[in-house]
């Protein structure tokens, strides 16, 4: 089997945002919506205070209360652990803005440009209607996956299989891989690092795991 899940590494994340630029542009996202974002936070108490730039988007959870809520199936959850949404069977009722604890999907109902009245050149070439008036998420980049296992590449390895978030960090602090690959370079990281998931107490299983520190 397979299943896909980013690991952040908190201690290499410098807070550049490139990530989320890399995400605009692959997936075109409107003005304002950013599907994959870095939380700007303060830790510890004074003297000893340090800034951590913490990665967010769709955790891709085991058990999607956004999928749980949807009365038109238009999310699923994917075998791989993807979670998608069917634009086509979305009916843009928010049930699934409102159950995800993540605060990671977003709703837009007109056009919206970057430099006010008129789309760019790309913009306009990459305008997707189906997009108004539905959810929107993160998808983990799932057409590049696809394309890429078509291809034989591996994603997380290479990067036209990869995740754009992920191929953008200049940190390398994003990693993808396959978790049910024992070999894999999460399964590394997850095996020699002290992790966490945010919001675990939930039970939603979310499959961006985070380093922070080393094990003793």
């Amino acid at each position: 089997m397979t299943k896909w899940a980013m690991v952040a590494d908190l201690r290499r994340c410098v807070g550049c945002q490139t990530c989320t630029a890399a995400c605009r542009h692959a997936n075109n996202t409107a003005p304002g919506v950013q599907w994959r974002k870095v939380l700007d936070m303060e830790v510890g108490t004074y003297p000893d205070v340090r800034r951590v730039f913490v990665p967010v988007g769709c955790m891709h959870c085991d058990e999607p209360p956004c999928r749980d809520v949807c009365p038109s199936t238009a999310t699923r959850k994917r075998p791989d652990g993807i979670v998608t949404v069917d634009y086509d069977l979305c009916i843009g009722c928010g049930h699934c803005i409102i159950a995800c604890p993540y605060q990671a999907r977003f709703k837009i109902t007109r056009p919206t440009w970057t430099f006010g009245k008129d789309p760019t050149a790309s913009e306009q070439q990459q305008f997707d209607p189906r997009m108004l008036g539905v959810a929107q998420k993160c998808s983990f980049c799932v057409d590049r996956i696809d394309d890429g296992l078509a291809q034989g590449l591996t994603p997380g390895v290479d990067p036209d299989a990869t995740p754009a978030c992920a191929n953008a960090c200049l940190a390398q602090a994003l990693i993808f891989g396959d978790l049910d690959q024992p070999a894999s370079r999460v399964n590394r990281l997850l095996a020699e690092n002290r992790t966490f998931r945010m919001h675990e107490d939930l039970g939603t299983g979310p499959n961006i795991y985070y380093l922070w520190d080393d094990q003793p």
